[in-house]
């Protein structure tokens, strides 16, 4: 198969990197060759976070080419317009419909976007949008935030459910494996039911 490339954005703190972590561990142990690289940036402190997952028959480099991101995860609507740039042509995007002050704003180095929504409609016209932190409230517990997003990623990739469960099972502690689990079949089931669809 041909080299399939993820990039996944956002803040520290939101566990872009645990879930980039676990579709690398899913797509090894499917058999495929994959490549990850990751930007930390300012992830303590808020500040963007990005990393790239790449996996096929034989990968050469961790590092996505500029505009040929096959599918974009953007944890965060403004992290999804800074990464924009990343998407290839008939790229897909899956956007958590979050927003969260950058540091740059707070801070008052840069103005705050203020036609966000305009700006992703018409920039991502087809994206999956995902509610992903109400999911996780309703779950109890606001940090498995991203296993959310990561049921909604695995029905985009050609791996199968049970695969992912396993390199949960591997790589989440004990005591939380049952609220991500439930968390990830939420999402899963959410990204199921409006596949495609319109933002």
């Amino acid at each position: 198969m041909r080299t399939v490339n993820i990039s996944l954005v956002g803040v520290g703190g939101q566990g872009t990197l645990l879930t980039s972590d676990l579709l690398a561990k899913t797509a090894a142990s499917a058999g495929m060759d994959v490549k990850k690289s990751e930007i930390h940036g300012m992830a303590q402190r808020g500040g963007s976070v990005i990393s790239q997952v790449r996996f096929g028959e034989k990968v050469h480099s961790p590092i996505v080419p500029e505009g040929s991101t096959d599918l974009l995860v953007a944890f965060e609507r403004m992290e999804a317009l800074r990464w924009r740039s990343l998407l290839a042509p008939e790229g897909r995007a899956l956007i958590n419909d979050l927003n969260l002050t950058p540091i740059t704003v707070s801070s008052g180095q840069q103005p705050a976007v203020e036609d966000m929504s305009e700006r992703l409609e018409r920039e991502f016209p087809d994206a999956v949008l995902l509610d992903a932190l109400s999911i996780a409230r309703e779950l109890g517990n606001q940090r498995c935030m991203n296993m959310v997003i990561a049921g909604a990623l695995s029905n985009l990739t050609p791996f199968k459910e049970e695969q992912w469960i396993e390199t949960m099972r591997k790589r989440i502690p004990a005591r939380m494996l049952n609220v991500n689990l439930e968390a990830f079949a939420r999402g899963r089931a959410v990204a199921f039911n409006t596949e495609m669809k319109k933002a």
